[in-house]
C-alpha cells in the first residue's frame, strides 16, 4: 500500500491506537505496517499538470506570435500560400504528428499523459486543416457548420482508431458545435427553431447524447467511449438546463426583462427534478457519476435561486455571510466523511480472537 507520508501517517497511528485498544491483534497490526511505503511524491500528479501546462503554454505562445504584428507580417510572406495548399500543409503536420504519437505510444504505452498531449498537438493541426479549408470553400453562405460536422467525423475516426478519450471529448464538442450552429442556420440565425431557444436545443441535445452513451456500452470499440460521451452528455444537459432556469426559453433580454421570477420558476422545478432524478438512479444503481452530476447540480440550482431570490433584497453583508456559513458547513461535512471513507479503504479491521 503505497501512501503520501500524511495519510501514512494517519493511517500508522490508526493502527497503533487500535493495536492499543486489542481491536487488532499484534500481528496483524505488524503485517499492516510492513505493507505501508510512503510516496515522498506523487510523480504522477506533477506529470499530469505539467503537460496540461505545456499544452496551454504552447496555446498561449501561438497566440503571442499571432498578436505580435511584426512576425504576423514576416509569417504572411514566408506562408503566402493559397488557403487550399495551407489546408493539406495542416493536414500533413497533424498527420506527422499523430504518427509520431502512435511510435511513442508503442514504445512507452505506460507514459499516458505525454502522449495524450502529443494527440493533442495533432488534434490542433486538423482543427488548423480543416479553418484553412474552410477559407478556401468560402462562397459566402454562412453555412460553416459544415465544417464542423467534417471535423467531428474526422475525430470521431481518430478517437476509435487511435484508441485516444481526449480525441473523442473533441469529437463530442464538435457534434455539440455543428448541432448549435446547423439550428442557427436552419432557423436564419433566429432565437428560436422549433419553439426552441438555445438552452432548450441544448437539453434535448444533451439528453441525447447520454442516452447514447448506454447505446454504445455494448458496441464493441464504442465501449471504450461510453464514459466519455455519459459525462460529455450529462454535461450538455445540465449546463443547458442551468441556463434555462435563469434565461428561461425567451428569445431576447426585453423579453426576458419582463418576466418575473415565478414565470420560469417551471424551468427552475424541471432543473431541482432532473438533478433529484440523477441523485436517485446513482443513489439506486451505486454509480458514482450520476449521483455527483445531480449532488453538483442541485447545489447550483439552490444556490442560483437563492441569488436571484436574495440579491436585491438582502443587505450584501448578510448575503455572503449566509454563503459562508452554508460552504463552510459543507466543506466540514465532506471532510469529515471523506477522512471516515479513507480509513475504511485503508485499514482491513479485524475482529479480536
Amino acid at each position: 500500500m503505497r501512501l503520501p507520508k500524511k495519510k501514512a501517517r494517519i493511517v500508522l497511528n490508526a493502527v497503533e491506537e487500535l493495536s492499543r485498544q486489542q481491536v487488532i491483534d499484534a500481528t496483524t497490526a505488524e503485517k499492516i505496517r510492513a505493507n505501508i511505503q510512503c510516496i515522498a511524491f506523487d510523480w504522477r500528479r506533477l506529470a499530469r499538470y505539467s503537460f496540461i501546462i505545456a499544452i496551454v503554454c504552447v496555446v498561449i505562445a501561438v497566440g503571442a506570435a499571432v498578436a505580435d504584428r511584426w512576425l504576423m507580417d514576416l509569417l504572411e510572406k514566408v506562408f503566402s500560400l493559397p488557403w487550399a495548399l495551407k489546408s493539406v500543409v495542416c493536414a500533413a503536420l497533424s498527420a506527422g504528428i499523430i504518427f509520431l504519437g502512435l511510435n511513442r505510444r508503442r514504445k512507452y504505452p505506460a507514459k499516458v499523459f505525454s502522449n495524450e498531449a502529443v494527440f493533442f498537438l495533432g488534434v490542433l493541426g486538423v482543427a488548423g486543416s480543416i479553418a484553412c479549408l474552410g477559407k478556401a470553400l468560402d462562397n459566402g453562405s454562412g453555412h460553416f457548420s459544415l465544417l464542423l460536422l467534417l471535423a467531428t467525423v474526422i475525430y470521431g475516426v481518430l478517437g476509435l482508431l487511435l484508441e485516444s478519450k481526449l480525441i473523442w471529448v473533441f469529437t463530442l464538442m464538435s457534434l455539440g458545435g455543428w448541432f448549435g450552429a446547423e439550428t442557427g442556420y436552419a432557423s436564419g440565425w433566429g432565437a428560436y427553431y422549433l419553439g426552441m431557444a438555445y438552452p432548450l436545443r441544448f437539453v434535448v441535445f444533451g439528453a441525447g447524447l447520454t442516452g447514447a452513451s448506454w447505446l454504445m456500452a455494448r458496441q464493441g470499440r464504442f465501449a471504450e467511449m461510453f464514459g466519455v460521451t455519459r459525462v460529455m452528455g450529462l454535461l450538455y444537459l445540465f449546463i443547458a438546463l442551468w441556463i434555462l432556469s435563469i434565461w428561461g426559453n425567451y428569445q431576447d433580454y426585453e423579453s426576458w426583462h419582463r418576466s418575473g421570477h415565478w414565470q420560469m420558476l417551471h424551468w427552475s422545478v424541471y432543473f431541482g427534478l432532473a438533478a433529484a432524478g440523477a441523485i436517485f438512479l446513482g443513489l439506486r444503481n451505486d454509480d458514482g457519476v450520476l449521483r455527483g452530476f445531480g449532488l453538483t447540480f442541485l447545489g447550483i440550482n439552490l444556490y442560483t435561486r437563492f441569488f436571484e431570490l436574495f440579491w436585491e433584497g438582502l443587505h450584501k453583508a448578510i448575503l455572503f455571510a449566509i454563503l459562508a456559513l452554508s460552504f463552510w458547513l459543507i466543506g466540514s461535512r465532506a471532510e469529515s466523511i471523506w477522512q471516515m471513507r479513507g480509513l475504511k479503504k485503508q485499514i482491513p479491521l479485524h475482529k479480536p480472537r
